[in-house]
């Protein structure tokens, strides 16, 4: 059975940094797409934040500030987030992709940031 963990959230400052983890577990890391979408409040859509397969993805409203990276042997991806700003405001959520199976999503973890 897959599943995914996130931490790392928190509240923090415009301006600083946090970074998440997500841990996997029940799957080979290595043969994944993995990433991280976002949900800045109820009933809005979700929005991209970065994936990670061979190379990298960002969402435009991240790139330069964020960075996502992957510890295969751990079974854990990583959201770096720094100059973080009040519209970064969300619940983050990881999720494991491969062809041919259904996405696994976390549970999410709250970022608030804010003065």
């Amino acid at each position: 059975q897959v599943q995914l963990v996130e931490s790392g959230g928190g509240l923090v400052q415009p301006g600083g940094s946090l970074r998440l983890s997500c841990a996997a577990s029940g799957i080979d890391l290595s043969l994944y797409t993995m990433g991280w979408y976002r949900r800045q409040a109820p009933g809005k859509q979700r929005e991209l934040v970065a994936t990670i397969e061979g190379g990298t993805n960002y969402g435009d409203s991240v790139k330069g500030r964020f960075t996502i990276s992957r510890d295969n042997a751990k079974k854990t991806v990583f959201l770096q987030m720094n100059s973080l700003k009040p519209e970064d405001t969300a619940v983050y959520y990881c999720y494991a992709n491969r062809p041919g199976r259904s996405t696994t999503w976390g549970q999410g973890t709250q970022v608030t940031v804010s003065s």
